[in-house]
């Protein structure tokens, strides 16, 4: 790069535990109770300004929902063709900075996260999406800090990648140009991380970005928003657009200039999304590019051979986490019947000691669901599980929306493999398990390949190596992160590049360069030094 400047090797952000009496718990604590204690007004932001509509919608918290966060601003069909008109007046510039200046920018982005913006993101993401310390930490903090700081480099190699050769008197290069017109980003409830990562890749690569998020999760963004601007992030490169999707996604779907979409929520509104795009390919002005992460029905099967205590645990963890709203949860289990009494008794000790509440209180490792909907289309699958035939709960099963949107920890035991708890989404804290004979080994890798329509993440645990060789064929295109003896979730920027392929999206790798890939367009250059003077070619000489 010029003047010296070169993209350092990025590292992991280290993991705080928030132990007892340590300095970062008291410093959280302190941020919690500040936030807690006010209610923020959140404008919508649009080419850097402040813009208060009037029609309003709160952020809650949803484990105690009556109290008010703040109130959010909602963008009308006035603010949408606002927020267009910005971002393609932002680009103008913001495509012809060099990466240098662009990588500059997300660096100091992720230094501001990494140090004054830590508690800020972290405790707003715990108190408006019940995220408890931990689970906050590993996705608002360090996620995103490694998104940033991994993503500059992998665009510093996506540069780097020039034509091999130039002959004599030539120069052949590779411009990697920003697309034309801008990005429309689409984020989820569930994760700071992937809602921050899905406007600002595209922006790193020169492209401006309007980003609509989670009408029940706009308090962190508009934290975020406060962090580019401090980081020195122009104007209109980023405008946060909140509001209906209907009001803000048709007009924004309408639009000749839309460039692409960079989406992480249902596989519904997404296939609906490229439906429309599909029907009205030919009014806009480049093809659209769509990159997107949907759902998950992520399965874990177990071998006789496996660590049972091991097993039981990625159970527990990979199920419960974050109440099992991770599209990369646990949610189906097969367990061999020579091993599942003694996995239950482990798996039970486990779920009974866990603690659900507040993610304010420290020891609480289940917090509620994010929110009315979200409750309700969780409690039905429990409730159709209470009165089925096939199928008992051998954990949890109680709810309770009274004051906070908890659901208990709910496992459901399943004679029927195709069960609907077995085949459908259920974006919540219920994993079920279906017990198969050992001698049907390879009927059930067969039932896991194609019981669901998504391949999003899986698990496999088995201490038999020429067995474990087997099945990993079987399932090679069961899951887009595949786990050996670990559970489903805790995909890690840099380590393991997160994805999944069929009914689960695009599997375009958050966390790798071939995301980046997407938002850019090559242009080829060759440069004659010696360009030729005469038509004629050697062959059309005359034989003597």
């Amino acid at each position: 790069m010029s003047n010296g400047f070169k993209v350092p090797v990025p590292i992991n952000e280290p993991i705080k535990d928030y132990a007892p009496n340590s300095e970062e718990k008291k410093s959280l604590v302190v941020k919690l109770n500040e936030l807690s204690s006010k209610k923020v007004e959140i404008p919508i932001i649009i080419d850097g300004k402040e813009i208060k509509t009037g029609n309003t919608g709160n952020c809650i918290k949803p484990y105690d929902h009556a109290h008010i966060l703040g109130t959010y601003h909602k963008a009308g069909e006035k603010e949408v063709k606002m927020a267009i008109e910005s971002s393609l007046d932002a680009w103008n510039d913001w495509s012809q900075t060099s990466f240098e200046f662009r990588a500059k920018i997300f660096l100091k982005m992720a230094d501001l996260l990494a140090g004054p913006y830590r508690d800020t993101i972290n405790a707003s993401t715990m108190l408006n999406m019940s995220k408890n310390a931990y689970q906050a930490e590993i996705d608002a903090a360090c996620e995103l800090i490694d998104f940033w700081n991994f993503n500059c480099y992998y665009a510093d190699e996506i540069y780097k990648q020039q034509p091999m050769y130039s002959p004599e008197g030539t120069k052949n290069q590779t411009e990697h140009r920003p697309l034309e017109g801008f990005v429309f980003a689409v984020t989820p409830f569930n994760f700071t991380s992937i809602a921050a990562n899905l406007p600002s890749a595209p922006a790193l690569m020169g492209n401006t970005a309007i980003w609509k998020p989670a009408s029940s999760t706009v308090y962190p963004a508009h934290f975020m928003m406060k962090l580019f601007k401090e980081a020195g992030l122009p104007d209109g490169v980023i405008n946060l657009l909140p509001g209906s999707g209907a009001v803000v996604g048709n007009q924004i779907l309408a639009h000749p200039k839309l460039a692409g979409i960079h989406f992480t929520g249902s596989t519904g509104v997404f296939q609906g999304m490229w439906k429309h795009i599909g029907e009205n390919i030919n009014h806009y002005e480049s093809y659209p590019r769509i990159v997107g992460e949907t759902g998950g029905k992520d399965f874990c099967i177990a071998h006789e051979s496996c660590n049972k205590q091991a097993l039981a645990t990625a159970m527990t963890r990979g199920a419960f986490e974050f109440q099992g709203q991770k599209c990369s949860a646990m949610s189906r289990a097969y367990i061999p019947s020579t091993i599942w009494n003694d996995v239950k008794k482990m798996y039970f000790t486990q779920i009974n000691e866990l603690k659900m509440g507040s993610p304010e209180h420290f020891s609480n490792f289940i917090n509620s669901v994010i929110d009315q909907n979200a409750f309700d289309s969780i409690t039905s699958y429990i409730d159709y599980a209470k009165d089925s035939d096939d199928a008992e709960i051998i954990t949890g099963g109680q709810y309770d929306d009274s004051k906070g949107y908890f659901i208990e920890p709910t496992t459901i035991l399943t004679t029927n493999p195709h069960f609907k708890t077995m085949e459908e989404e259920i974006f919540g804290p219920v994993l079920t398990i279906f017990i198969y004979s050992p001698e049907d080994w390879d009927e059930t890798l067969r039932l896991v390949d194609t019981t669901s329509p998504y391949a999003l993440t899986g698990a496999i645990f088995c201490n038999d190596k020429e067995i474990l060789q087997s099945a990993n064929k079987k399932l090679r295109f069961s899951a887009g992160n595949y786990y050996i003896n670990d559970k489903p979730t805790g995909a890690v920027v840099g380590q393991q590049p997160f994805g999944g392929a069929r009914a689960s999206g695009t599997n375009d790798k958050a966390g790798s360069m071939f995301n980046l890939i997407r938002w850019v367009s090559q242009r080829t250059i060759k440069e004659n030094f010696e360009p030729p003077t005469d038509y004629k070619y050697p062959f059309m000489g005359e034989d003597e």
